[in-house]
């Protein structure tokens, strides 16, 4: 049974099936399976396309409403939402599948306009959002089942101004998503993603983030890359558009660049420090095993933690880099 409401259409703190979005400056979370996996239109029109997608096993089939699919920026609402979720589960607070936003927040966390069209737009993206239906069979929270379901399972204004403005709203995210974020099953994005305006670059950020994350590079052919990306482009159209950005380097973190056969490398922008050149390295087996250790962790962000742990304490010389990291990790897991 739902909670009363408050006065200001928000339900009181801990109680009910509802969880209050809170937490100024949650990092953004982005969910793994929709980073690997295309989910959400590149278009700027309404898109009524019926997506099917196939990779490694994967199957996909993305329907949308008459309000077309939901777009790489409607899926702000997702991360603010696995965002604020994932904070308060790191802080040993309570959550539900339900949660209580005010919509002012969301645009602010989001690097949006507050003007009264953003908020026009902003239902919009609720109804797109809802409407767009996903059949699959790829694993969230360890689990491999065949469903379908809709992005969100539903929304609703909860309090709107005088003005007709929602102030606060209510969704519920599908469980899918939800058994997502309760396994941990998300990483880290840059601040800075909510910068990227041009939908292609979100995706390719997303990609890289997902597939490079805290190693030297990646490298991936165009013709996968224009597959894992969900461009409807021709491949001609796809690789010029690769190549402005790879002329503009748009995104966080990571650079692109062109090389021979067609194949797009990704690096990490910053420079290798000489601590960083003198820092342990483990063999690509150990990240998997950490990976074993917990479940739905990012590897490389505990490779990262571990390596600053190693650094702060002096950088010392390890004769067994690998088994001291599982040591480590092992640690982690029993917290």
């Amino acid at each position: 049974m739902a909670a009363e409401l408050t006065a200001d259409g928000i339900p009181p703190e801990g109680q009910g099936d509802f969880f209050l979005c809170d937490i100024f400056g949650a990092i953004p979370k982005n969910d793994l399976a929709s980073m690997e996996h295309p989910l959400f239109s590149l278009g700027t029109r309404p898109d009524r396309r019926i997506l099917n997608y196939q990779h490694n096993g994967a199957e996909i089939t993305v329907t949308p409403s008459v309000k077309g699919l939901a777009t790489i920026h409607d899926k702000d609402i997702l991360i603010f939402c696995i965002s604020q979720l994932m904070a308060a589960l790191n802080a040993g607070r309570q959550v539900s599948r339900t949660l209580h936003l005010k919509a002012h927040d969301l645009l602010v966390a989001t690097n949006r306009e507050t003007s009264g069209d953003a908020y026009r737009r902003l239902r919009e993206a609720f109804e797109r959002l809802a409407g767009t239906r996903i059949t699959t069979n790829i694993v969230t929270g360890g689990q491999e089942v065949t469903t379908g379901f809709g992005l969100i399972e539903k929304w609703e204004i909860v309090r709107k101004a005088r003005g007709g403005k929602m102030v606060s709203v209510a969704v519920t995210l599908s469980d899918w998503l939800y058994r997502a974020v309760l396994s941990k099953s998300v990483l880290t994005l840059s601040r800075d993603y909510f910068r990227l305006r041009k939908p292609l670059e979100r995706r390719i950020y997303e990609l890289a983030r997902k597939h490079c994350g805290r190693q030297n590079s990646w490298q991936v052919s165009v013709e996968t890359l224009l597959k894992k990306s969900g461009s409807a482009s021709p491949r001609r159209v796809f690789r010029k558009m690769v190549r402005d950005m790879i002329e503009a380097q748009p995104l966080p973190d990571y650079a692109l660049e062109e090389l021979e056969g067609d194949i797009i490398r990704f690096s990490q922008k910053h420079a290798v420090t000489e601590a960083a050149l003198n820092a342990p390295q483990l063999k690509p087996a150990t990240l998997e095993d950490a990976r074993a250790l917990m479940p739905g962790a990012d590897a490389y962000a505990l490779e990262a933690e571990w390596r600053a742990m190693w650094a702060r304490s002096g950088s010392p010389r390890l004769r067994a880099p690998d088994a001291a990291f599982l040591g480590w990790v092992r640690k982690r897991a029993a917290e």
